[in-house]
């Protein structure tokens, strides 16, 4: 199982961005798919997780302005992030869970005037 991100850059401070993840292997055992993001102090957060029942828990910090969407079989995943902060900047890391997690490479976001 391999999660591969797409999306990341660079936005000035309201901005928007879309990241997109797509996973190959065995996609049928995937039980939820989200984003963790790593902040530059090597500090982690769970941005968002969405269930195979379609719901979806997100931090506190990105309620109300990030949307994370399952679509294509559910083997796909895009995280629309608007009214960007410079606090938003990170590298963002799709993730797959089945047995364990699995993580992207990551992609980064800078959100910096």
């Amino acid at each position: 199982v391999q999660p591969v991100e797409s999306g990341g850059g660079s936005v000035q401070p309201g901005g928007s961005l879309r990241l997109s993840c797509a996973v190959s292997g065995s996609v049928w055992a995937i039980v939820a798919m989200g984003w963790y993001r790593l902040f530059p102090d090597n500090q982690r957060e769970l941005v968002a997780r969405t269930d195979n029942r379609g719901y979806t828990n997100y931090a506190d910090s990105v309620k109300g302005r990030f949307t994370c969407s399952r679509d294509g079989g559910e083997s796909t995943m895009t995280l629309q992030m608007n009214n960007l902060k410079p606090e938003d900047t990170a590298v963002y890391y799709c993730v797959a869970w089945l047995e364990k997690e699995y993580w992207g490479r990551g992609t980064e976001v800078l959100v910096s005037s």
